[in-house]
């Protein structure tokens, strides 16, 4: 299993990211800290989330090179008259030149989707960011940024677990080579279910393991988020096993049976 994902632009995406909504001061600095010395690479914030100081605070005292870590932000609609200004901001308080990812955090009101997401092609344009993508945007609307501006978002983050497996809406994605990046895996997931239960005592794993290494399975980018030291090693330790394709076939049957 491949343990990244190329992006248009040639960027190497990990497909395990850190996510760090609700994570606030110490919390996110001291759970970023713990990412990055346990191994991971990708690191996922908002300006939503206030907490972009406390994240580049920690990126800066990891002794990790920057070059090495797949930092992404987000654009807050509301802010989209004033996005260069944002990101400026964001890159000010992240303590770096650029972010490798900024996304539109949900879609703007239809009569400013496409002049918000003129925004972000500016900004790549400038070099500030890497890659533009956006969050919570159906196929359309997708599409439609991508006729009126000739660029495609390179990624849609996006609510995935088990119970919302959708094999056509991820084909519609791949069929665009658009990255779908997941959030909210183990929270919107039950993991006392006996299908996860089974599967994660037969392997020797957590069935919180087991929901996201079903993720990676279907290339879909994992943002998992904790605060302790040893849900987020177990969160990223998913390579010492693997799910058969019938594993993984009872899994996407939860969507059906809820």
């Amino acid at each position: 299993m491949t343990l990244t994902v190329n992006l248009p632009g040639g960027t190497a995406l990990p497909l395990i990211g850190f996510g760090t909504w609700q994570l606030r001061s110490t919390a996110a600095y001291e759970s970023v800290r713990a990412a990055l010395d346990i191994g991971y690479r990708h690191v996922d914030t908002a300006t939503l989330y206030q907490n972009e100081a406390d994240v580049g605070r920690a990126v800066k005292d990891s002794g990790v090179d920057r070059g090495q870590i797949f930092i992404t932000t987000k654009l807050r609609p509301q802010d989209a008259r004033n996005a260069r200004r944002t990101l400026e901001s964001s890159l000010r308080l992240l303590g770096t030149d650029y972010v490798d990812l900024w996304l539109i955090h949900w879609p703007a009101g239809q009569e400013e989707l496409v002049s918000t997401w003129r925004e972000l092609v500016s900004a790549k344009d400038a070099g500030l960011i890497r890659n533009a993508g956006v969050s919570n945007y159906s196929p359309a609307q997708i599409d439609l940024l991508t006729e009126a501006t000739g660029q495609q978002p390179a990624v849609n983050q996006i609510s995935w677990s088990p119970a919302q497996h959708d094999p056509a809406l991820l084909d519609e994605h791949r069929r665009r080579g658009v990255v779908v990046e997941g959030y909210s895996g183990l929270k919107n997931t039950d993991l006392l279910n006996p299908v996860l239960t089974e599967i994660a005592q037969r392997h020797g794993v957590t069935p919180a393991q087991v929901v996201l290494r079903w993720h990676l399975e279907h290339d879909i980018v994992i943002l998992p988020r904790s605060s302790h030291r040893e849900r987020i090693a177990a969160n990223f330790d998913l390579d010492g096993f693997d799910l058969t394709k019938e594993d993984v076939a009872s899994i996407d049957t939860l969507a059906r049976t809820g």
